[in-house]
């Protein structure tokens, strides 16, 4: 499994970390940056992270910033993306679960490493449960695919 990595300088201590945890672990990866400690801004590197994954290039996505909302927001304004802002291991089992999410977003000021390679090995190994979940992930397809406002008697159709 391939997973791309995209986070700003606040990030980027937490993304070597993981980075190396899951090739250990047999992942391959790709890193999107940051590179550094200097400051920098998060959606230079977190919408290229996404985006590899809506062109197909990975199969998941772990994007990280200190709170994980600005990172969150990004990643979901591209068609395709599920991301996921994972506060703990239940929440980012159950984004797996439910929402068949495709990025993970963490937020690097509230983890501690070795809490954060047990929660990003959880969320990648948690499979979509279908079912029910599959009739909303439809709708939210629909919702990507029009423009403007979608009525939501449409989506129920």
């Amino acid at each position: 499994m391939k997973i791309a990595f995209g986070s700003d300088h606040r990030g980027f201590k937490l993304k070597n970390v993981l980075i190396t945890y899951l090739k250990e672990k047999g992942y391959e990866v790709l890193d999107f940056g940051a590179y550094s400690k200097d400051p920098s801004d998060y959606p230079d590197y977190v919408y290229p992270a996404v985006s590899s994954l809506a062109e197909k290039k990975a199969d998941k996505a772990i994007v990280i910033c200190f709170t994980g909302i600005g990172s969150c927001i990004l990643a979901n304004k591209v068609k395709g993306i599920r991301a996921a802002l994972a506060y703990n291991i239940k929440s980012a089992k159950l984004s797996r679960k439910h929402n068949d999410s495709n990025v993970l977003v963490l937020a690097s000021g509230l983890f501690k490493p070795d809490y954060a390679k047990k929660l990003v090995l959880s969320w990648l190994k948690e499979n979509f449960e279908g079912g029910r979940h599959s009739r909303r992930l439809k709708k939210i397809r629909k919702i990507e695919e029009k423009k403007g406002v979608t009525p939501i008697w449409e989506l129920n159709q």
